[in-house]
């Protein structure tokens, strides 16, 4: 199923370096509407629930540890083809191979601290914004 919808979280890395509003800024020239967003901050059980589909691998406790250490913007961004547009705005895991330009090569500090997170597909894109936010708050 191709929607028009993905999800992104920018991450505490983001947060704690004063980079929310670049971030957005960046997201929304270049074509993306914010349809829904919060500030907020992952608990450990989220953090684990979310990133269950790495639980077994060497990096997940650090992994947790990072992404509950402070708050997170969470939204659901619309566009055309939006997930892969945002995957290639966003750039790649690891900043010292992101694109010139692109969110992480801007403003990610590692491939642990990466900055943004944005939905590989359509399905988890749907799955990670109901995740985030209530059916009242998605538009």
């Amino acid at each position: 199923m191709v929607t028009n919808k993905t999800f992104t979280m920018l991450k505490p890395d983001s947060v704690e370096n004063g980079n929310i509003g670049a971030i957005l800024e960046k997201i929304t020239t270049s074509g993306f509407r914010i349809d829904a967003m919060k500030l907020t901050q992952l608990t450990t059980a989220d953090a684990k629930a979310f990133y269950v589909v790495h639980k077994d691998r060497p990096f997940f406790d650090d992994l947790v540890e990072y992404m509950t250490r402070g708050p997170i913007v969470a939204a659901i961004l619309e566009k055309e083809n939006a997930v892969q547009d945002f995957r290639t705005l966003i750039g790649a895991t690891n900043p010292s191979e992101a694109a010139e330009g692109t969110i992480r090569n801007m403003f990610a500090e590692s491939i642990s601290q990466n900055a943004v997170h944005g939905s590989d597909s359509d399905n988890n894109a749907a799955v990670e914004s109901a995740f985030h936010f209530s059916e009242r708050e998605m538009f």
